[in-house]
């Protein structure tokens, strides 16, 4: 896909790129994933082509991938915005979760990026990106 049929995807379907080789955004991969019962959301690997489509047309550092970013309706979120917005999304009692977005934003991302900075040594990490299970296979972006 090029970087239009990308934004105009996100405009029904938000794009969450994160880190392909990180047991803790594997694992909010994998959260979102469960919860998401209408299967809105796709992902890929901030390392994949898709992810550094996007992270250049919105002028972000592919080689910084320390932040989980939300693609929605043609708009890039990053951080504990990102995070957020996500929950919300999800709905029901995690859509409670955006109650935090009144938190400012430096405190909100400074515990992001402590997080951020630890994850490989606190969650470890993956020798490879995941590989999708067929059944979710069509909601992995290349």
């Amino acid at each position: 896909m090029d970087t239009n049929e990308l934004l105009k995807l996100s405009e029904n379907h938000p794009i969450v790129l994160f880190d392909g080789v990180c047991n803790l955004c594997d694992g909010f991969v994998q959260f979102v994933m469960k919860r998401d019962r209408t299967g809105e959301f796709r992902f890929a690997p901030l390392q994949s082509e898709t992810g550094r489509i996007l992270l250049g047309h919105f002028n972000l550092d592919e080689n910084v991938i320390d932040s989980v970013i939300l693609i929605e309706n043609g708009a890039a979120y990053n951080k504990s915005t990102a995070g957020l917005r996500t929950m919300r999304r999800i709905g029901g009692v995690w859509g409670l979760a955006y109650v935090f977005i009144i938190v400012p934003k430096f405190i909100r991302n400074s515990v992001y990026d402590f997080i951020a900075k630890n994850r490989y040594r606190l969650f470890g990490k993956k020798d490879a990106c995941m590989i999708p299970t067929p059944e979710v296979r069509a909601r992995f972006l290349q």
